[in-house]
């Protein structure tokens, strides 16, 4: 668990899915005899059996609000399609970590089997058999949902191995044979034991307390699901893998590992006592504590882009006294300034190099400009009209100085013209 506490479910049957409802909310439709069988005998596979041998009727489960109910697939869709309209993935398809959401299973039931003598039969059930069998599992789900980890504040599922252990006897529970007069006999529920290859990552961490990382104490929630999501090219991924690669520690193969995140999650809640953990970030933007502390630490006008290492490592030190004082451990607090002082000066980065590019263009539109001016003061001096220096200098905004000097040139380059 990840020390929040959540309501767990109750197992129950979706309602319409009971005899005295009539079964109003499923119609099962399984296909006629000569759809499921071509030739009993024939020696090729694909002779043998028809489109019907694809019929598929299932249980489902949602973890996450404890509703069974059961339904079937179409055996008249495409062949590629193996297992269509289910209303979720099945267990293998879902690994052993985080659950989907919603945290809807579904198990197919077999319906293949021997008659005893050797020859394959076929049974479907039908709405009253399926709603026996979904009562009698009843108590196999409630096993699962009461063992799987509930992670964070939002009550996340993730497996645990006693969760995965309920699952596997609720499968076999679905298993049936057929008695003396045909009747289906379905398997008898049991509670096996945990096998030893599967781990909790909780347990493995306490006795390989030294492979912990101490960071966890203070991580953001997405930094801890970034450490349990860790999959590496070959061998364990998750928690385990991710402290053994560095420390160059190889487990044996053969084990499972469960409640990746859900470990993390107990880590730093044990690491914080009675203090709750509160991303940074969000502390300093939405507490008034928070708000409090960091104008009490900003000077005015100052910025984060100006300040040193030495002052973030500062300002940290000071954000988690008064985080503590709050009753709160901040998480991700140092890569909260450092990114909020990257952000400031990446902005700053901006407006120098728009100030950059403002400046080019206009010292571009300026050397035009100069030169279209000169062309036009070339032409009025070369009136010789009688106006002085200053008045044109006047007119070209320039000085009288840069006027005679343009005129003295005009006149060395007319004498040095031939005749």
């Amino acid at each position: 668990m990840s020390g929040t506490e959540h309501t767990e479910p109750t197992a129950h049957v979706v309602v319409g899915y009971t005899p005295h409802e009539g079964f109003v909310a499923v119609q099962l439709s399984p296909p006629p005899a000569e759809y499921v069988w071509h030739d009993r005998r024939a020696e090729h596979q694909q002779e043998r059996f028809g489109p019907g041998n694809r019929y598929q009727q299932w249980l489902a489960v949602d973890l996450g609000t404890g509703a069974v109910w059961f339904g079937d697939t179409e055996w008249r869709a495409p062949q590629e399609d193996s297992f269509p309209g289910l209303p979720g993935p099945r267990r293998a398809e879902v690994g052993d970590g985080a659950l989907p959401s919603p945290a809807v299973l579904v198990h197919p039931l077999t319906h293949r089997g021997s008659d005893g003598q050797g020859a394959c039969t076929w049974r479907f059930f039908t709405a009253e058999e399926l709603h026996a069998l979904a009562e009698r599992i009843l108590p196999v789900v409630q096993r699962v949902i009461d063992s799987l980890h509930r992670v964070g504040p939002a009550g996340d599922l993730e497996w645990s191995a006693e969760a995965a252990t309920a699952w596997s006897d609720l499968e076999r529970a679905c298993d049936h044979t057929s008695d003396a007069t045909g009747a289906v006999v379905w398997a008898g529920p049991r509670a096996s034991r945990v096998p030893d290859t599967r781990v909790e990552v909780a347990d493995f961490l306490a006795r390989n307390p030294e492979l912990c990382d101490p960071s966890w104490s203070t991580a953001t929630d997405a930094e801890l699901d970034a450490y349990a999501a860790y999959e590496p090219v070959s061998g364990y991924g998750g928690v385990p893998g991710r402290m053994c690669a560095p420390a160059h520690v190889q487990i044996e193969d053969g084990y499972t590992f469960y409640g990746h995140r859900a470990a993390l999650y107990a880590y730093r809640a044990a690491a914080c006592g009675d203090r709750t953990p509160v991303e940074a970030g969000i502390w300093l933007r939405t507490s008034d504590a928070g708000r409090t502390a960091w104008e009490a630490a900003k000077v005015v006008g100052a910025s984060l882009a100006d300040a040193s290492d030495c002052v973030l490592a500062h300002l940290a030190e000071t954000f988690r006294s008064a985080a503590g004082d709050d009753g709160v451990v901040l998480t991700g607090l140092p890569a909260y300034l450092w990114q909020e002082r990257a952000e400031e000066r990446a902005a700053v980065d901006e407006t120098l190099a728009a100030t950059g590019e403002e400046l080019k263009r206009l010292e571009e539109m300026v050397t035009e400009l100069r030169r279209v001016r000169n062309t036009v003061l070339t032409r009025v001096l070369s009136w010789t009209d009688g106006r002085d220096d200053e008045e044109i200098a006047g007119l070209a905004a320039t000085s009288p100085t840069v006027v005679a000097e343009w005129r003295e040139r005009l006149t060395a380059d007319r004498g040095t013209r031939p005749e």
